[in-house]
């Protein structure tokens, strides 16, 4: 791979580059010459001296004065090393998913805050953050303010964005299809033009009168970042090229024959918790934060890939069950691994957040919050989509655990979050319409 600029330049790769690029280009007696990836496929070109004894600490000290970043970046900001097809790995420098997004908000540096913006950007367009069409817009309005400048009635033009639509919606709202078979199956329907709500939305974008454009653009990255922080899988961790965690689950059986099959998955997993969303039709099928599952990783034996379970209170036909939804991926033990350390991570906050309530004054009892809860939309993008999953549903009959038409209670996973007041817990109910498991 031929690069061209000094030590420490970014520079844009070709797009032959981009399918078969590695971290080591080339080899001298003395240096290394490493290539760091940021997410827009730019490549940071270092040389690297004593490569076989450098510490991650100090390549990403490296990273950070090539790019010009201040210290605070060490915290925000990751080095993963990422293969899709696990051969030459790429060296990708990344937001850190364990970096609370409330103190995104507090950061100065512009060039932080446009590295973060830019990341959030790439999971909104290639449809890794399901969201609905509303907010697309409005967030399609803040990437048109921060490429194109303040909104210019005589320049831009409905016809305008839609010339460049992909750079400011997500793809799947871009798609026309243009074949015959598509054109007779959506005759007299109306493609929805989403270029003229952007435009609407663009025209609505805030601006302070007395800040400078660089203020402006700080002003813009962060309402993009605040409005993504809405998502419940904001910052969820990426470990390939393509999707969050690769996975399948079984669909439900449909027809006279009761066919299933498969649906591929991805799965976002978060300091707040789990996502199971659908790979082609960009929206949440699950999501439950740690106190609402139990999980478990288990190696079949005549099964090819891997399972990770997760074990979640329902209903049937007006029974409280246990729902447990089997999830197959070669990366359900990587996905496992991360539920139990985000649990770790999780109850060493609570714990240090009870000792700092006890050394507050009893007379100054903590303030109540006065937000009122988020209203969610009809049919929202993020709401679970339970009825699209094929699952386990099973109750616990006294000593005995039953299936429920067809169904499983008392949970058999140990992992669990059991810190705290609501906790997961396994659900009791009458036998009627029980059959034995």
């Amino acid at each position: 791979m031929e690069m061209e600029g000094a030590d420490g330049a970014a520079v844009p790769p070709s797009l032959a580059d981009r399918s078969h690029r590695s971290s080591i280009s080339s080899m001298c007696a003395r240096s290394v010459d490493v290539l760091v990836y940021l997410i827009d496929d730019t490549v940071v070109q270092l040389s690297v001296d004593s490569l076989m004894s450098v510490t991650v600490h100090e390549l990403h000290r490296i990273v950070r004065d090539a790019l010009q970043l201040p210290e605070c970046a060490m915290e925000v900001f990751t080095l993963w090393l990422i293969s899709p097809l696990l051969d030459e790995p790429s060296l990708q420098f990344r937001r850190n998913v364990f970096f609370p997004k409330r103190r995104e908000l507090q950061i100065e540096n512009e060039a932080v805050l446009r590295l973060l913006y830019e990341e959030a950007k790439f999971n909104i367009l290639e449809g890794r953050y399901p969201c609905d069409v509303e907010d697309c817009e409005q967030l399609g309005a803040l990437v048109c303010r921060l490429q194109l400048g303040p909104y210019d009635q005589d320049q831009h033009t409905a016809c305008a964005l839609k010339e460049k639509l992909e750079a400011f919606l997500p793809a799947h709202l871009c798609r026309r299809g243009h074949s015959l078979l598509t054109a007779l199956w959506k005759r007299g329907a109306k493609q929805p033009a989403y270029e003229q709500g952007l435009l609407q939305a663009y025209q609505t974008v805030r601006e302070e009168a007395a800040c400078d454009e660089p203020e402006a653009l700080r002003q813009h990255y962060r309402a993009y970042l605040q409005r993504c922080h809405q998502l419940p899988y904001y910052g969820c961790v990426c470990l390939s090229s393509c999707a969050f965690f690769y996975g399948e689950i079984d669909k439900p059986a449909q027809g006279f024959l009761h066919r299933g099959g498969r649906k591929a998955v991805s799965v976002a997993i978060s300091l707040e918790g789990v996502y199971v969303m659908d790979s082609k039709e960009k929206h949440v099928l699950l999501g439950l934060r740690f106190q609402e599952l139990s999980w478990d990783h288990t190696y079949p034996d005549e099964e090819e890939e891997h399972i990770l379970w997760l074990e979640f209170d329902g209903e049937n036909e007006g029974i409280l069950v246990n729902k447990l939804l089997k999830i197959y991926s070669k990366q359900a033990e990587l996905m496992s691994g991360l539920i139990e350390y985000c649990l770790e991570l999780n109850v060493a906050a609570e714990a240090s957040a009870l000792e700092n309530s006890t050394l507050q004054s009893p007379t100054l009892p903590p303030l109540a919050s006065k937000q009122r809860p988020k209203l969610r939309r009809q049919n929202s993008v993020v709401c679970s989509r339970i009825q699209h999953l094929a699952t386990i549903d099973y109750i616990e009959d006294g000593k005995e655990i039953k299936r429920v038409k067809p169904k499983r209670t008392a949970s058999f996973f140990t992992r669990q979050f059991s810190h705290g007041a609501a906790s997961y817990s396994a659900v009791q109910a009458p036998a009627e319409s029980l059959e034995q498991g």
